[in-house]
């Protein structure tokens, strides 16, 4: 895990946040590589889900919402993890989190309990290695600020969800959409974890991908749901990971949310072990139920087929951007060794999220192979997210390539300037073949796929 977050930061995929000042814990930002990379998963995800489906729409809604919405969701009585601190150092931990590290135990939830066996087994502090602890307590997650104009506080929002159920009515009205259906959305959500960690993997800040899929409530729901854990999978896979990395993890009954019939969660093996990567639930009518309660609106759907209004139940598939972000970067990861005395690290990434498809590189970097090497790049970067780079030696520039991921480097050389051809080589196989510049877009964009 170390070699891929030190890369990550090397070569401009992520970097910790505000590190001039030192840092902020549970912070980062995207750099160009990083960006582009998120950006792929994005569009990757919004055109398998939503623009190639006639069932499902998109929404963009706001991070501020009116703080009756959480009361309604019971997001600000009850959001929030157990804590406990150490007396000693100040550090704060997850209660649930260091009982079962420590004791193999999952008491989440059971707070009485965790705070017995912290002090019974006198579990060690991860920090300073003492055992002095206060007792486990609730901790609520949200972020609140202030609004000018509105009295009390308001949450920034801790998911994307909200926003998808406060518009339904709208939606319906707007878009006179039929059951089943799905509501999707790309945002950002904010939650004061206890312990942020684990490099992107849980932060303070991130970006949620999300459906609300609704359904009539006697509805087979069982074979929708399976599909979209079906479909889950088959996205982490376009992502790079192998199915043998992934698992399901289904909820015990007693672990369930009051509303939830039942909730799977996708584990990946990452290099500290397998963890959740997306969720998937069925909330039942609970949601739009809270929220017409709440608003004294009916979120209600009419079918004028059947002359039958009802309030639908909800199947929702969860993905958090960053931990897909997160996959790519880890299952792409390898280090090969090139005969014996050589080794190349490289990101094999699928071709459709590489941040960079192209390389253009000079052999040299004299004019009468730069110019014609800046004008094959322009013509090139009009077509794919393409890179130049003129500097070190072609060798190193290849190496270069291969730990961005880069599919293929295109280098013009001196026999170009004779015989209007380029290099083309391949990231995965290193192969190398002589292309004419005239056909090299339409070479590239089959290979690319």
């Amino acid at each position: 895990m170390e070699k891929i977050v030190s890369l990550a930061k090397r070569r401009g995929f992520v970097y910790p946040g505000s590190e001039i000042y030192g840092g902020l814990s549970g912070t980062y930002s995207y750099g160009p590589l990083g960006v582009e990379l998120k950006n792929n998963i994005k569009q990757l995800w919004w055109k398998k889900f939503v623009s190639t489906r006639p069932d499902v729409v998109g929404v963009d809604g706001p991070i501020l919402l009116h703080p009756k919405l959480w009361e309604a969701s019971g997001h600000t009585e009850g959001f929030g993890d157990a804590m406990v601190d150490c007396k000693e150092c100040k550090k704060r931990f997850r209660a649930d989190h260091l009982v079962e590290d420590a004791t193999g135990k999952d008491l989440e939830g059971k707070n009485e309990e965790m705070t017995k066996v912290i002090q019974d087994e006198k579990i060690k502090c991860p920090n300073c290695k003492k055992s002095n602890w206060t007792e486990v307590k609730d901790f609520n997650m949200m972020f609140k600020t202030q609004m000018n104009g509105i009295e009390g506080d308001i949450y920034l929002r801790p998911e994307t969800a909200g926003a998808i159920f406060v518009e339904f009515k709208n939606i319906v009205d707007s878009t006179r959409i039929k059951i089943p259906f799905g509501i999707a959305q790309i945002g950002k959500a904010f939650r004061n974890e206890i312990v942020a960690g684990n490099f992107i993997f849980r932060l303070r800040e991130f970006e949620q991908m999300e459906i609300e899929y609704l359904i009539h409530p006697e509805a087979d729901w069982g074979i929708l749901f399976d599909d979209w854990i079906v479909k889950q999978e088959e996205f982490a896979m376009e992502l790079g990971a192998k199915k043998e990395d992934l698992r399901r993890l289904e909820h015990p009954k007693e672990k369930l949310s009051h509303y939830s019939k039942k909730t799977v969660d996708i584990e990946y093996k990452f290099p500290f072990g397998f963890k959740e990567l997306y969720g998937l639930a069925h909330r039942g009518d609970f949601d739009l139920t809270k929220h017409s309660e709440f608003s004294n609106e009916k979120l209600e759907y009419f079918d004028q087929d059947k002359n039958e209004r009802f309030t639908p139940h909800i199947l929702e598939p969860t993905f958090g951007v960053e931990r897909s972000l997160l996959l790519a970067l880890v299952a792409a990861y390898e280090e090969e060794k090139i005969g014996e005395d050589d080794e190349r690290v490289v990101l094999r990434f699928p071709k459709k999220i590489a941040p960079v498809k192209v390389a253009v590189l000079p052999l040299s970097k004299k004019e009468e192979l730069s110019k014609p090497t800046l004008e094959l790049f322009g013509k090139l970067n009009e077509h794919f997210v393409s890179q130049y780079d003129d500097t070190q030696s072609i060798g190193k520039r290849y190496r270069r390539q291969d730990e961005i991921g880069t599919p293929y480097c295109v280098t013009f050389d001196f026999d170009s300037l004779e015989d209007k051809a380029v290099t083309v080589r391949d990231r995965d196989t290193m192969q190398q073949e002589r292309i004419n510049i005239d056909n090299l877009v339409d070479y590239l964009k089959e290979k690319l796929n």
